[in-house]
Formats: C-alpha cells, structure tokens, sequence
C-alpha cells in the first residue's frame, strides 16, 4: 500500500487512502493512519456509502476490514453496495441488530435501564469481533444507536474514550458514522475523535439537492478548508475540491488568438492573448456566441484544442446556427478538436462543472474555453455573492494555464440606458467586448466595440456587425454616428452615412 509520510518533521505518519480520490485531495492525502473519525451527517448525505468505499480501498491494498453495523441488516448494506456496482468480496461484515426477542412482554426490561445492559454489552461485543477479525480499518454504523442506549452523555463518552484506547494500541484506522438524529449536535465526540468529516445535504427550490462536504477538523495535520461539492454517483461518492488557483500552474503561452476577421482583429488589436479573460456583453440575440464561436473556430483551425460550455443553448442549434454563418464546426468536433459540452444548470453544481473544465483544460489541453453563458452558471450558485469568488477563482486558473476565456453575459433590456446585468463582474475580466442594438432608417441593427484590454492596444471605435447569410460582417468604423450605444444614435453626417452603411452591408 503506498503511503505518505506527513505532519510534524520527525513524527511517524501516514496516509491512507478514503477510497474517494476527490476527498483525498481536501484531506491532502488520506487519513492519517491508526486514528479515530467521525464522519457525520443527516440520513441521506452518503454516509454509508463513503463507508464502503473506505473499506473496499483497504481490502484493494491487501489489508483487513470490519464493517459493524447497528442499524442496517447485511442485506441492506450489500444492497447499497450492488447499486454502486461494488465487488463485496473480503469485507467482513458484523450485524448488531435487535433480535427479534425484543418484541415480546418477557424481553422487555422493568427493573433496569437498558444503559446498564445492553450498553455494556454491545460495547464489549464490538471489541470481541475486534479481537477476532484484528483489522486494519473498522467502521461503526452508527454511533446514534449507542448513543441511545447510553443514560447520559458522561457514560457514552466513557465507553468511546474506553473503545478509542483499546483500538488505538492496534493501530487501527477508525471510522465512526453518526446520522446526528439527536436533537442536539453532539460536540462532546468532536473533542475525541482525530478528524471530524461533515456532509451536508441543501435543498432547493427547484433542481437536484446540493451536497457539500467539509472537514472541520484534522488534528496535527494540514487539509483544505472550507465548503466542497460533491455528488453520489453509481460507482460511489465523488468530490469535488474547491478550486485554488494559486495552487495550479500551467505552462504559460505567449501570443495571441486572430478572430480570421480582419476588422475584428484590428477593433481587438491584432485578436485576443493568451492568458487572458474575455467578456462579451450585450442583449439577446445580438451576435454573443456567434463571435465567440468565430474565436475558437479560428483556433480549432490551426489544431488548438477547444472547449464550449453551454448552460442555455442546445448543441444541434448551436451546430445549426454556425453552419448558417459560414462555420461548420462538425469535423472538429469529429476530430476531438472542440469538445462541446451542454451543461443543465439545475442538476450540477458549481464544483462539478469545475471539474469539467479542469479536465478540458489539464487532460484535453484545451487553449480556448468558452462559457456561455454567465447567466447560465449564476443560475448553478448557491447564492449571487459567491459568484465573483468563483469565477475568480476559475478565470485566475485559466490564465495560469494560458487558456483563452471568453465568458458571455446577457444583459437584460434590448436598447442603450435600459440594460442591466444581472450581477457586475466585469471588473473580473481582462478584456470586454460589447454587443449593441441600434436603429438607423428604420432598420434595427448591431454594433460592436471593445472598451477594455489589459493586455494593449486596441481600437476605440464602434463598428457595425452583421450576421449572415454565410458569413460574419465587420464594417467601418461608425464615424458618422453619435450615441450608438444608447441605441437611437443622432446622424451627423447624412451623406457620408449612406455610403457607409451601404459599404458595411456590402
């Protein structure tokens, strides 16, 4: 079994694996070998199932497991375990159920508690099947039904101190499951127990249920803080670790991404830098994913890997509506060299669709990544405030890597001061392109210009935009205008104008 020697310079520790990689990695290798945990959470959270996989990596590494339970029958756990497509063999599996003697008058208790009987007894059975099996990891599903049957807090946090020390001259890895089914949460265990495990189950209004898990304590030893995502899946619990971006550094690329479009190369500054974040704003409708798409069509056509992340659109419309414009981005799908996602905003959380992109980016070697849209993602948060914490965090580890970002943003509102945006994090990006509406005789047309770049130079100048039939527009700059962006420009130039516009459409 491979181990990791970690704490305290000079002080023998070791890891061992949780049989989950994505809670290894939040507890920065495994369990610290030979010590007592709690993992801890409502009926529901994956407990059980988290159990499983922690004695099923132990009998992988060649080494003997005990799984005791006192509140499920063998056949509900190997339940469980069939409906994750586990193989059972090797897991010793020990029952402590009520009998069906307790049911009748005489199996009552009258004179005794049952503190006095039955606590006692169960603990020292526990410690005999101990005995007997000798392993090397020990799970207790659940301490609740202990908890019980003990009078008063003072007697069952004896019998757990009583239990820790005789199993801690083994050097057996200890995991206790507690369903918190007690009124009161039970911090008395927290102060025995080596590391403490919390998952937690949110509802929502509408979608999937959001599991997070955090691990509140870890004695001696460094983990990662803080909330993480994570989902049961067939095949087991999977984690999602919270993305730091400093923790993650890439091979930094130089250069930057042409459009193909000359006119859009030359309103950007000669295209968009690697290592950078793009946001395209605008209402919907006006060319937002068209010209994202042009980005990575041009890059998939040097052989870059690329990655699109749809929260709204569908990917036959997207396909469709690319073909219309001239951009028939099947072969490199059919190549593997765009890898088009379509994620529902209601059934993934913001740490899976992280991962997604960690997989693009680490795995794909993805050089542009598409998101679309912002409004999409929002609609994943568990609340507007973490947004910018997340997309920072997420943006921070694209740049690190060299990755070309280009995050969409639909603005509500059609025309000039009526839009809005649902949440402001433009102050997050490194470049901001910007999609507009205008009307000019009689007609409704598009304008585009950027009016952010950090990286260099860029024009100042707004542009006309026009999509289809076949290809994407860029026409002259719109000097003959004043107040495009509001929508209802003035003309300042009639005949000028009419060559101009007529050029554009051209």
């Amino acid at each position: 079994m491979t181990q990791k020697s970690v704490g305290i310079p000079g002080a023998k520790s070791y890891r061992v694996s949780s049989g989950c990689p994505g809670l290894d990695a939040i507890l920065e290798g495994g369990y610290p070998k030979g010590h007592f945990y709690l993992l801890e959470g409502n009926p529901g959270t994956g407990k059980t199932t988290l159990a499983l996989q922690f004695v099923l990596e132990g009998i992988s590494h060649g080494e003997r497991v005990l799984y005791v339970t006192l509140s499920e029958s063998r056949k509900d756990l190997m339940s469980v375990a069939r409906s994750h497509g586990f193989k059972t063999e090797g897991i010793e599996i020990f029952e402590l159920l009520p009998g069906d003697d307790e049911l009748k008058p005489e199996g009552q208790y009258t004179v005794f508690h049952p503190a006095e009987v039955e606590l006692t007894d169960r603990m020292q059975t526990i410690l005999q099947e101990v005995e007997r099996v000798n392993p090397d990891r020990l799970v207790i599903d659940a301490l609740s039904e202990l908890r019980m049957l003990a009078r008063d807090p003072l007697r069952y946090r004896r019998q757990i101190l009583a239990m820790k020390n005789y199993l801690s001259k083994r050097t057996c890895t200890v995991l206790l499951l507690d369903d918190l089914t007690t009124r009161d949460r039970d911090l008395q265990l927290h102060s025995i127990v080596h590391g403490v495990v919390a998952l937690e189950k949110l509802s929502r209004d509408y979608g999937d249920s959001r599991r997070r898990i955090e691990i509140s304590k870890l004695r001696g030893c460094s983990f990662r803080e803080g909330f993480h995502d994570y989902g049961i899946r067939t095949g087991g619990v999977v984690v999602f670790p919270r993305l730091v971006a400093a923790q993650h550094r890439g091979e930094s690329e130089n250069g930057s991404v042409a459009s193909g479009i000359a006119e859009l190369d030359l309103l950007t500054g000669g295209g968009l830098d690697r290592g950078t974040s793009t946001l395209i704003m605008g209402p919907a409708g006006c060319g937002k994913t068209t010209i994202a798409v042009r980005w990575v069509m041009a890059a998939a056509d040097q052989g870059e890997h690329c990655g699109i992340f749809m929260f709204e659109e569908g990917k036959h419309t997207l396909l469709r509506r690319a073909i219309g414009l001239g951009m028939d981005i099947r072969p490199h799908i059919k190549a593997g060299r765009l890898t088009v996602d379509q994620v529902d905003p209601a059934e993934m959380s913001p740490g899976e669709f992280v991962k997604k992109v960690r997989t693009c980016v680490e795995e794909d070697k993805a050089r542009v990544i598409v998101i679309d849209s912002l409004n999409g993602y929002l609609q994943s948060m568990p609340g507007e405030q973490f947004l910018a914490s997340h997309l920072h965090e997420l943006l921070s580890y694209l740049n690190h890597y060299g990755v070309l970002t280009i995050v969409i943003l639909a603005q509500a509102g059609t025309l000039g001061s009526l839009m809005q945006t649902p949440v402001d994090v433009s102050y997050l990006a490194d470049n901001i392109l910007l999609l507009r509406y205008f009307e000019a005789h009689g007609e409704v047309r598009q304008a585009i210009s950027i009016i952010k770049k950090r990286s260099g130079g860029h024009e100042h100048t707004i542009r006309e935009l026009a999509l289809g039939p076949d290809r994407i527009r860029i026409g002259k700059p719109l000097r003959d205008f004043q107040g495009v962006l509001t929508g209802v420009p003035s003309i300042r130039n009639h005949a000028n104008l009419e060559a101009q516009l007529a050029d554009n459409g051209d």
